[in-house]
């Protein structure tokens, strides 16, 4: 005999027709006893889809379920509610004695401050920095106010706020980066070697990176506070041309086989020749490995020379790449002479000693022709 499926996939026959009689009382009553709970009682009603589950899935979604009405929620900050929270902070003020403590200080521990204080829980764990948030974009959670930097990482925040607040242990805090700047001739590298050697961490001097990054193309540092000897140093005398066109033939033949810079590597001597802005394209596959990269992520680093103008300043700021400190190395003229003169003038008597040698040799060789 071939049993014939219902609609329902309960097979037609007589012991099935009995079965499925109780299932459509049972879910008539179901419907009634449902709405009763709904509206007698604070119970909620949850459906579990028990198809292709285990009996361990099926528990765990009973706990989640059990457990969310006992679950803490963050909730955003209005103007109103931090107006008030400032009222009642005044209020308290009013009634207590004055202590030793600043008033910053004090108004923290009153405000029951998260764990990140005044920085952004999200940024300090999705990019390991500490970045200030704004009080227009607060939140609350388990009776912790938290300030972030954007809106968007409030709402990721309210999504899932134990992934970015402290357990069992203290969150911890990413390591020293430093921004040391100055003019030219300031002592920035000294000091900074100096420092990055007693504190542990990396030295980074910007324009010395970026000279290691076209040298392998360019064969020679660039740039117009380089020491090194120029052609015109050795420029050969005009007596002497006909025997400098074996030279300049060389020259020629050495110029054309020199690689091509990419646009990237253009962009980063024009600005060690001509001080020209570096784009942002450019700095992106530079600078955050700094702040999000191994080693520099988790030993720190002192950064020599940058930022040095307003527009890397603004990228620094728009990347989310926040220093603990920038220091400005402030010298006086004077002082910067008095460093400087004596070994640039030593180099300088070095290269026309060199360029006299240079000539005597080519007369020397001229005669002998």
């Amino acid at each position: 005999m071939q049993l014939v499926f219902a609609e329902d996939g309960i097979p037609d026959t007589e012991e099935m027709r009995t079965i499925k009689t109780k299932i459509d009382l049972f879910m008539n009553d179901w419907v009634k006893v449902e709405s009763e709970i709904k509206s007698s009682s604070q119970v909620q009603v949850v459906l579990l889809e028990i198809s292709e589950q285990t009996p361990e899935s099926l528990l765990n979604q009973t706990v989640l379920v059990m457990e969310k009405p006992f679950k803490y929620y963050g909730w955003e900050l209005s103007d109103e509610d931090l107006e008030e929270e400032a009222q009642d902070l005044a209020a308290e003020e009013e009634n207590e004695e004055e202590e030793e403590e600043e008033e910053e200080t004090i108004k923290q521990k009153k405000r029951h401050m998260g764990d990140t204080k005044h920085f952004c829980p999200v940024s300090l764990k999705e990019n390991f920095v500490l970045y200030p948030g704004l009080q227009e974009h607060a939140a609350k959670y388990k009776e912790k106010i938290y300030y972030f930097s954007t809106s968007e990482y409030r709402d990721k925040f309210l999504m899932n706020p134990e992934e970015y607040v402290a357990h069992s242990e203290p969150l911890q805090a990413p390591p020293l980066r430093v921004c040391l700047l100055g003019i030219h001739g300031a002592g920035k590298s000294t000091c900074a070697r100096q420092i990055a050697d007693k504190l542990g961490i990396f030295h980074i001097q910007f324009e010395e990176y970026l000279q290691e990054l076209i040298l392998p193309k360019t064969k020679r540092k660039v740039g117009p506070f380089l020491d090194e000897d120029h052609e015109d140093d050795y420029k050969i005398p005009e007596e002497l041309e006909d025997f400098s066109q074996t030279t300049n033939k060389t020259e020629k033949q050495k110029t054309k086989q020199e690689v091509k810079l990419t646009d990237e590597e253009e962009a980063i001597k024009a600005n060690l020749v001509d001080n020209t802005e570096l784009p942002p394209e450019v700095l992106d596959k530079i600078v955050p490995d700094w702040w999000k990269e191994e080693p520099f992520r988790s030993t720190g680093f002192i950064l020599d020379g940058f930022p040095r103008t307003v527009d890397e300043a603004r990228y620094l700021s728009e990347r989310g790449l926040c220093p603990d400190v920038a220091v400005y190395i402030e010298v006086e003229e004077d002082d910067i002479l008095v460093r400087l003169l004596p070994p640039r003038l030593k180099k300088w008597k070095d290269r026309r000693r060199k360029k006299k040698e240079y000539k005597k040799k080519l007369k020397e060789l001229k005669a002998k022709k």
